[in-house]
């Protein structure tokens, strides 16, 4: 068992809420575990420049981390004037792993803009985001079908993500902050419900992993996600 009482196939407990906010086309609150993310999606009628008169929308992702979401508290990135590279190459994950589930000529010439905010952290921040951030991104688009402004539903499939670690040769699924810190081996990886992988992203942070460790990584990722993907599911119903 790990320090948190789970089985090391087992995800934390997952709540999404949905509705969260009262302006934005989709809003919800996402609860992994101790981490909790706000993931807004914005429709805007109209397509960065690089897109004009092409007939495809656009779908790109912002994150960021409140001051007061982890122990201690850390200034916003606008009073420092610049973003971190960590939340770029995050904002750019998010971004690329919705664009992977829509068929950007069906949404037509519009933005769907995504905004996570973590308020709280405890491990997992990118994933939860991901995972969040697609029921966000179906209670925003569903509007247009059911008022026919689009013809059919530009989501292709569904995507969630998940943390994984090797610790003393123990693969571990969901990690929270503390066993995030410690694992030999940190890896994020994004699926779709159709099986298909997004992004796998893994770094040896100590010992080096070997292949079958990297192959029982794969199996229990894609063990998690199901039962996420079906969480997501269950919530968009």
């Amino acid at each position: 068992m790990r320090s948190t009482e789970r089985a090391n196939n087992e995800i934390r407990h997952i709540e999404i809420l949905r509705d969260y906010t009262k302006h934005a086309e989709g809003s919800v609150l996402i609860k992994c575990g101790d981490t909790h993310v706000i993931c807004n999606a914005s429709i805007e009628e109209k397509v960065p420049s690089f897109l004009k008169g092409k007939g495809q929308g656009w779908v790109t992702a912002e994150y960021g981390m409140l001051p007061r979401s982890t122990s201690t508290r850390m200034p916003r990135e606008s009073a420092r004037g610049k973003q971190s590279g960590r939340t770029q190459e995050i904002q750019r994950l998010i971004g690329r792993s919705l664009r992977a589930i829509i068929d950007l000529k069906a949404l037509g010439e519009r933005t769907i803009h995504i905004d996570c905010d973590v308020i709280q952290a405890d491990g997992g921040t990118r994933t939860a985001s991901i995972t969040g951030a697609y029921v966000a991104l179906c209670d925003a688009i569903n509007p247009l079908i059911e008022k026919e402004i689009l013809k059919t539903s530009p989501i292709k499939d569904a995507v969630a993500a998940i943390s994984l670690g090797v610790k003393d040769g123990e693969v571990l699924i969901d990690l929270d902050y503390a066993e995030d810190s410690n694992c030999d081996t940190d890896m994020n990886i994004v699926m779709t419900a159709q099986g298909k992988f997004v992004e796998i992203q893994g770094t040896a942070e100590g010992e080096p992993f070997t292949k079958d460790e990297m192959n029982n990584i794969i199996l229990l990722a894609e063990q998690g996600i199901a039962k996420i993907i079906h969480i997501q599911k269950d919530v968009l119903k």
